[in-house]
């Protein structure tokens, strides 16, 4: 038996229609096999009875009787297929967790190998050597393990997704392309699979690529963020030693006052003190004198008393107190004379700040070239309505650069100016007559033709400066909303707007009106900007 066992090919032990080895194997008439129970439930379905392999139609539905032969060689087969199942299982990886399991495996569940399309099973290395040795098998497709089969069928048509419509985008079945999609464009589902798999490679890459920016991009945000605190720790550190030193010159400027007063009050306490001292010392003198008179005014002696009287009678010598006083020292403009002094302590240290401050400003100098193009011939300079005079001369140019972000620093000689405007403005003023404000987009200084400096804005804001400018010094951080003008040779801040905000281009602006009543063309104009 076990030899003719050997004989017998693998496939002749499977049933046709549970695809297993046979359970209570059955002959019908026609002489093919099946199990039991698969070949009653197919009659129970199908009808009329026939054999599922040779379509032989029974009328009357044949008594079935087990194949005593054909049971014990599957009973066999089966064994030898269980002991050859568990040799290989050993060696073949157990299903984890998110892996497709074997659906045919009791048991412990090995890992899938294929799925069949076909069969909608997934079988591991073991339970899928029939769909790779029987015949009637090998035509089911097989694809990597997936879960879901149903998903892969057809829900219309029940049948396998094989194919790709690029015209719908979506997965058809064969009877799909020949009947709702038959005029469009297929593909095979792998060659669409292939396609979109590289694409999501290339997607992938490129992702990675933007991740990759944007850990760049957080590290370079990192970085600016240490700089900042590097540059926040030495401000603090140099703001801190400035307030420090202020700090200083004011005790060394209220010690200073208080020793003046306290020196003055040593000096009136010192004048008095001796005052009293030489008063005492006639009081003594006289207090002697009087205990002396009153014992000869008791004195019974007639001689002695006559011979003392001379030298007693007169008062001893002692100094006019009339005139004499002690005034309190005056302090009157001590306080504003130490205050002076502070300022001008204060002053020194400011200038030297400011000369700090505009050095600090001056990294950020930008070559400057002005547009020939004028803007306007009469600037109203502020809300106060003060225009230039018709046969006055004065032009509006622009620089032809201009700046949407970062820092720049530009300088404007005005020493030959009787009356100017300096500072920036935004783009979409060029070529437009308006009245000067940041609300129309200019942020300025300006000198009046009778001298005055001021601020144009809603109100503008006059300015009280110590000397006239003779170059102005003009700092804009676009980020921080900030236009700060100063006196270049004094290194003092003329004003600054805050909190500005920008939009579009800034460019350097300029109006001057020349002393000698000259035209100054743009092209001469240039030699005014540092």
């Amino acid at each position: 038996m076990a030899a003719a066992s050997c004989l017998l090919t693998e496939d002749q032990f499977l049933c046709s229609i549970c695809l297993d080895v046979f359970t209570d194997p059955v002959t019908l008439p026609c002489g093919h096999n099946f199990c039991r129970n698969c070949i009653t439930q197919h009659w129970d379905i199908n009808v009329p009875c026939q054999c599922p392999n040779c379509k032989e139609v029974f009328y009357m539905r044949p008594e079935l009787r087990v194949n005593t032969f054909i049971s014990e060689m599957a009973a066999q087969f089966r064994q030898s297929a269980q002991q050859k199942a568990s040799s290989s299982s050993s060696e073949q990886q157990v299903a984890k967790p998110g892996e497709v399991s074997c659906d045919v495996c009791t048991g412990t569940k090995l890992k899938a190998l294929k799925s069949c399309l076909v069969c909608l099973t997934s079988y591991c290395e073991t339970h899928l050597e029939p769909h790779l040795t029987m015949s009637g098998l090998k035509r089911h497709q097989l694809i990597d393990p997936v879960e879901n089969l149903e998903d892969w069928m057809c829900t219309k048509h029940d049948k396998p997704l094989e194919l790709f419509c690029k015209t719908d985008q979506t997965c058809v079945c064969m009877l799909c392309s020949v009947l709702d999609h038959r005029t469009h464009e297929f593909v095979p589902l792998k060659e669409e699979y292939e396609g979109k798999k590289a694409e999501l490679e290339k997607t992938k890459d490129e992702i990675q690529q933007m991740i990759q920016k944007r850990r760049l991009k957080i590290q370079e945000i990192k970085h600016s963020v240490e700089l900042s605190e590097e540059v926040a720790d030495r401000e603090i550190a140099e703001g801190v030693q400035v307030f420090t030193a202020l700090k200083e010159s004011v005790e060394r400027s209220q010690a200073e006052f208080i020793k003046t007063i306290k020196e003055k009050q040593r000096t009136t306490e010192k004048q008095a003190e001796d005052f009293i001292k030489e008063l005492k010392q006639e009081i003594s003198e006289l207090e002697k004198r009087s205990s002396e008179v009153e014992q000869l005014s008791c004195s019974e002696d007639h001689l002695h008393l006559l011979q003392r009287f001379s030298s007693l009678y007169t008062a001893p010598p002692t100094k006019d107190w009339t005139e004499v006083n002690v005034c309190p020292p005056s302090y009157a403009g001590s306080v504003v004379r130490a205050l002076n002094q502070l300022e001008k302590t204060l002053s020194e240290q400011m200038k030297k700040l400011f000369e700090a401050e505009l050095k600090k400003v001056q990294q950020y100098a930008v070559d400057v070239t002005l547009d020939p193009d004028i803007v306007h011939l009469r600037p109203t300079q502020s809300n106060a309505k003060q225009q230039v005079n018709q046969g006055d001369d004065c032009r509006c140019v622009l620089s032809q650069q201009g700046f949407t972000s970062g820092r720049f620093y530009f300088e404007v000689q005005v020493k030959k100016c009787f009356r100017w405007t300096v500072g920036v403005t935004r783009q979409s003023n060029r070529k437009r007559e308006v009245t000067l404000s940041p609300d129309n987009g200019y942020w300025t200084v300006c000198l009046k033709q009778l001298g005055g400096y001021f601020a144009p804005a809603e109100p503008s804001v006059c300015l009280s400066l110590k000397s006239k400018p003779k170059k102005v010094g003009v700092f804009v951080d676009y980020e921080e909303g900030l236009v700060s003008f100063y006196d270049v040779d004094t290194a003092a801040l003329i004003y600054s707007f805050t909190g500005c905000s920008f939009t579009g281009k800034l460019y350097p602006f300029f109006s001057p009106c020349p002393n000698d009543g000259l035209k100054i063309h743009s092209t001469e104009m240039d030699c005014v900007l540092q």
